[in-house]
């Protein structure tokens, strides 16, 4: 992987990412492919989307299929037919999601598998083995995801325990040709934080992600991290806020220097019939919506919302919000489908749209611009 800056407005920035399979411009939001699928795309959608990188998770995916069915089709790309670089989580964060059924020890984590109850034991060494068996172009180092609330003494613990865990995850990497980020932890202790960056600068890292947050903080916590934080961050290595979020956390994290977000929230709120816009945010279900025949937004070009020109010179025109409100009461999966390719697109045209402002000088009226239309309302 080799990163180039190419622009910066304030602390925001712009570059890219590059790595055998392709470019990753940055700003960057990846879809989640938890089990080597982001839901319901097939990998085309997500090409046509503007997806450029994805995620798989380490921890779904050793426990099914399993990587030796992984390793029989090539990799994790061969596997789900996607071409572009994956980033793969550590599984740190799944463990940690178990709370009673696993067991942490300096070793590493034993765990009863949530599919059928088996006994699993997940370790920095294994988490690395894993994930290289995988192919990923990103390997996130095995950490654990600090819990919140917590004591500074319980999370200077944690952190503690992550950063002897990161050692490990070096060595165990070892010469592998993919990228080895490290995670900081400390939960909502800026000196700890910092004590956190500096073992891993100390370590050396490909690039440096922010764990811990998006586990129940508010939102000024979330701010107050970042905000002590990005500024001590290496500026010639990616940062990548992990599991966040709402389209105004991305912009603030862009405010704070990040490079790479990651987040379920568009696939899953599609799910559930709540679709992202220029202008706020729609919500299907909603009975106001039943003979509505304009299309969830007006301004948007996806799929969804535009439709298509066939090779023949015919328009097939974009889908009402009636018709998304039918497919969402009649539970007719066309219905996730199509909110799911509104709502990447919708996310990954709004990193294009800050990378271009970021390339033009005008970030901040950027920023202004995009609070005054999601107030705006729909």
């Amino acid at each position: 992987m080799k990163f180039t800056l190419n622009a910066t407005d304030g602390r925001a920035r712009n570059g890219q990412l590059m790595f055998d399979r392709g470019a990753v411009d940055t700003p960057a939001f990846m879809p989640v492919g938890t089990y080597g699928t982001v839901k319901a795309m097939t990998p085309e959608d997500l090409t046509e989307v503007g997806a450029q990188i994805i995620l798989g998770n380490t921890f779904h995916l050793m426990l099914r299929p399993g990587t030796e069915v992984i390793r029989a089709h090539g990799d994790l790309h061969d596997f789900m037919h996607w071409e572009g670089p994956i980033l793969t989580d550590s599984g740190g964060f799944q463990v940690w999601s178990l709370a009673e059924m696993r067991k942490i020890s300096e070793d590493g984590v034993r765990f009863s598998s949530p599919v059928n109850g088996d006994k699993v034991f997940l370790s920095p060494e294994e988490s690395m083995r894993v994930q290289q068996e995988l192919g990923s172009d990103i390997i996130m180092a095995f950490d654990e995801c600090t819990p919140y609330p917590a004591t500074q003494e319980q999370a200077r613990q944690s952190m503690e325990l992550s950063m002897r865990w990161a050692g490990r995850c070096s060595v165990a990497h070892g010469v592998h040709s993919s990228a080895l980020f490290g995670i900081v932890q400390g939960g909502m202790y800026p000196g700890l934080r910092k004590e956190s960056l500096d073992a891993l600068l100390e370590i050396g890292f490909d690039g440096y992600a922010i764990g811990g947050l998006s586990v129940g903080e508010t939102e000024e916590e979330r701010l107050m991290v970042l905000d002590n934080l990005t500024p001590h961050m290496p500026s010639d290595r990616p940062r990548y806020l992990m599991g966040v979020g709402t389209p105004e956390d991305l912009i603030a994290g862009v405010q704070n220097g990040i490079d790479m977000f990651d987040c379920v929230m568009p696939t899953r709120n599609a799910r559930n019939g709540h679709l992202f816009t220029r202008f706020g945010d729609v919500k299907v279900r909603n009975a106001r919506h039943k003979t509505d025949s304009g299309p969830i937004d007006a301004t948007c070009t996806c799929y969804t919302c535009k439709g298509v020109t066939h090779a023949n010179g015919s328009v097939s025109g974009g889908f009402s919000r009636a018709y998304m409100h039918h497919l969402d009461r009649c539970n007719e999966m066309l219905g996730p489908m199509l909110a799911s390719i509104h709502n990447l697109h919708y996310f990954l045209n709004l990193m294009q749209e800050v990378r271009t402002a970021l390339e033009a000088g005008r970030f901040g009226a950027y920023v202004t611009q995009f609070h005054a239309d999601r107030a705006r309302g729909v």
